[in-house]
């Protein structure tokens, strides 16, 4: 057998992602990354209440009041980097800071409306396939 150098460990390639309809949809770790910061829980309400006005930050406290003032920070935070909300310093006395949903933020809302539409739609369904599934890993008295 001749002496060939040693090769390196080489990863396989990634599969690609399947199309989806006439898309090629992929869902890479910035994607996932994305959705999970604009779809968690925090998040939906907060642009809940930015899509009907701007709001301060204890105007959206007293509107989300399950939500502690260190998550509500973070959800903003991310909001803002994310391009999605924009944090706008007003002029009072004393200084103010106003969140509202910007330009691309609003076209985010048609996509979440649709995702809340088909919660809506098919919750029933998957209440009853949670409490089959309950049923057989727990036992019925047990769900």
């Amino acid at each position: 057998m001749p002496d060939t150098p040693a090769r390196a460990f080489q990863p396989p390639e990634p599969a690609e992602a399947a199309p989806v309809a006439d898309h090629d949809l992929r869902i890479d770790a910035a994607s996932r990354e994305l959705l999970g910061q604009v779809l968690d829980k925090w998040s939906l309400s907060v642009l809940n209440e930015l899509c009907e006005a701007p709001s301060r930050f204890n105007e959206l406290r007293r509107a989300i009041p399950t939500v502690s003032q260190k998550s509500l920070t973070s959800t903003l935070r991310r909001l803002e980097r994310n391009g999605i909300v924009e944090r706008r310093m007003l002029s009072t006395r004393p200084v103010s800071v106003e969140y509202r949903i910007t330009p691309l933020g609003k076209t985010v809302r048609e996509p979440i409306d649709g995702l809340l539409e088909w919660a809506s739609k098919h919750l029933p369904a998957i209440d009853a396939a949670r409490q089959r599934f309950d049923d057989e890993i727990l036992g019925p008295e047990n769900g």
